[in-house]
């Protein structure tokens, strides 16, 4: 009795079948992959569409602006510029994917509001989505890298498999963050001007276009900041310099505890999230 008065006043049946229905969306999700993949695939044709060069449009000037930043921070810090110019590069391109799956989190089931309003496709779809649509920039992007590393010779001394494991776990991260991005971005309009300002603070505040042992003693800055340990997993390995091991483990305890929170939240507001939009 007490069970059915709870369900007619909150439409809840309890927090275990809340859970129990978001892992059968994440379930029926990843049976649907290909589906998150074409989406995200269409979102970059469209958006370049009647273009000539489409995509490539970002990587050319992107890299304008890694030559630009390379040579004049390069002088005015006065380091050589095969050191400074590809470990700028390596930076501005994967904090720019970290940047990117994060802003574009927020709008990520906003953008959806069609969709979900007049279909029963799982939430983690357009999650998926966000993701691959970042992950096809960075393909993109990934020319500006393969340049550097082979003129300055930084390919002689890369570890792949290390450098993999950076993207893997940087992608792991990057995902709960812009889910929950996403999520509180429903509920309030307001959290995509706070996030890209979070982001563009982070952004100056991690070393993207300056040298971490250029910063003195304030390694506070630098052990506590995510976004560093992030960006150190991937550039390191390509510059053939090892990653601190507290790196790796700050990233895995991240990832571990951003999912599980994130996935209680998505779990508890799973119903609500398209009465939201």
């Amino acid at each position: 009795m007490e069970t059915a008065t709870h369900l007619l006043r909150t439409g809840q049946r309890g927090a275990l079948f809340q859970l129990q229905m978001a892992l059968r969306d994440l379930s029926n999700s990843v049976q649907r992959i290909g589906l998150s993949w074409s989406l995200a695939w269409h979102d970059v044709g469209a958006r370049y569409r009647g273009s000539i060069l489409g995509p490539f449009w970002i990587t050319l000037s992107m890299g304008l602006m890694v030559l630009g930043i390379g040579f004049l921070y390069a002088n005015l810090f006065h380091i050589a510029i095969d050191v400074f110019l590809p470990y700028v590069a390596l930076g501005i391109v994967f904090f720019g994917v970290m940047t990117g799956t994060i802003n574009d989190g927020c709008e990520t089931f906003v953008q959806a509001a069609g969709m979900l309003s007049q279909t029963s496709l799982p939430l983690f779809t357009f999650v998926w989505r966000t993701v691959f649509r970042n992950l096809i920039n960075l393909a993109h992007h990934l020319l500006i890298v393969v340049v550097v590393l082979a003129v300055f010779g930084y390919w002689r001394h890369i570890h792949p498999l290390l450098a993999l494991v950076g993207i893997v776990l940087m992608l792991l991260n990057a995902s709960w963050l812009s889910m929950l991005a996403g999520i509180v971005s429903a509920r309030f309009r307001d959290i995509p001007q706070i996030v890209m300002s979070i982001m563009q603070f982070a952004m100056f505040m991690t070393p993207v276009f300056w040298l971490p042992d250029r910063f003195g003693s304030h390694s506070a800055v630098l052990n506590f900041n995510p976004f560093y340990h992030l960006l150190q997993a991937v550039r390191a390995p390509l510059l053939g310099q090892a990653v601190d091991l507290h790196s790796y483990v700050v990233l895995v305890a991240m990832a571990g505890l951003g999912w599980l929170g994130t996935f209680a939240l998505f779990a508890r507001t799973r119903r609500r999230i398209v009465h939201y939009l």
